[in-house]
């Protein structure tokens, strides 16, 4: 059994800022990432995603990403930069190596992966969420019998040229994708509320600015109201604006059941599709956990910032606003990866 002072499952961008960190201690580390090459999720989203931001509001802690070839780093830059990183800071990764169950003693935490056992004293999960994605519960969904995709498996357009293709979700990869089926195909967009736009020249550097102005507002204990700028709007990258200009940013209130060819509107009318795009988000990939027995009935794992309430010594990085502000972005995710490293620092010299 291989035994390390700490292990980070994950090879994403929350798992290299917490090795950033890590790498600066004297303790033992080393990263188990089930994937084959760097990149994490950024590997599986489709062709002509981009950052939101420039890139210099786009970079983990250390190293700035390289200036971009347009406004926003595309899905290849974003990859090689973590490629990069990843050398430039000799991160110790062991890949392809899938953790099948992680098993606590008192002090110290046992994993069974595809390569044998590994043990560590400290435990950081950080497989972020693109490997649980999320389609809600409709009647009849099991009896349609069209092509359905989450936007998890979504590439490109390629194969719905001349298809009727319904995209479920109003956020912005509904958005996005959206803006480039209906280049080629008849479109229809459903969404659970009306979409709500962000002005045009609001970007990822407002965001987070804004963000962070209200994290340090909460911390102080003062309210902070800046409901025109919610993360959840839709930021109108050039493609969603391109959509705007040719006018196929329409919706309709979702429907409320499925048939074999199509959805049933809430109005009782039918709607045939040869192809259903589903962008409705994704869970957090704690399957390697659930050995464990600390999930709740939504199968969240309770923290207080990035610690587990339940087990001492596992820390969950990455996984959104719930595990540390902004931490499922990229240049949000140095600020959780640091203070998960100095409260692994403190907790180990705690239990020595």
């Amino acid at each position: 059994m291989k035994e390390f002072d700490v292990i980070i499952i994950g090879g994403g961008q929350s798992a290299l800022a917490c090795a950033y960190f890590l790498r600066r201690t004297d303790l033992s580390y080393t990263i188990l990432d089930d994937q084959s090459l760097p990149g994490g999720a950024w590997q599986h989203v489709w062709d002509s995603l981009t950052l939101f931001s420039p890139s210099e509001y786009s970079s983990l802690p250390g190293w700035m990403m390289p200036k971009s070839e347009s406004n926003f780093p595309s899905k290849d830059e974003v990859i090689s930069y973590l490629t990069v990183y990843e050398e430039r800071y000799k991160i110790p990764v062991c890949r392809p190596v899938e953790v099948k169950a992680v098993h606590h003693t008192r002090h110290s935490f046992e994993l069974d992966t595809s390569v044998g056992g590994y043990r560590c004293k400290a435990l950081i999960s950080a497989t972020g969420n693109w490997h649980h994605p999320y389609i809600p519960e409709i009647t009849g969904r099991g009896e349609y019998s069209g092509i359905e995709i989450h936007s998890a498996y979504y590439k490109n357009a390629d194969n719905l040229k001349g298809k009727k293709v319904l995209i479920v979700g109003n956020g912005n990869s509904g958005a996005q994708i959206l803006a480039e089926v209906s280049k080629v195909a008849s479109t229809v967009w459903a969404v659970q509320k009306a979409p709500e736009y962000l002005p045009d020249e609001v970007d990822g550097r407002v965001l987070f600015d804004i963000a962070s102005a209200k994290y340090h507002a909460l911390q102080a204990g003062k309210e902070f109201d800046a409901k025109q700028y919610s993360l959840g709007n839709i930021v109108m990258v050039p493609s969603v604006v391109d959509a705007r200009e040719r006018d196929v940013l329409h919706y309709r209130k979702t429907f409320h059941a499925m048939t074999p060819t199509g959805v049933i509107w809430e109005d009782g009318n039918s709607e045939d599709f040869d192809v259903i795009i589903w962008c409705t988000g994704f869970k957090p990939a704690f399957d390697h956990l659930k050995s464990l027995d600390i999930m709740d009935d939504q199968q969240q794992i309770e923290t207080t910032e990035t610690e587990s309430n339940a087990i001492p010594g596992l820390y969950l990085v990455g996984y959104g606003n719930k595990t540390g502000f902004a931490s499922a972005t990229l240049i949000g995710v140095g600020r959780s990866a640091r203070n998960t490293i100095n409260q692994i620092t403190a907790y180990l010299k705690q239990t020595k």
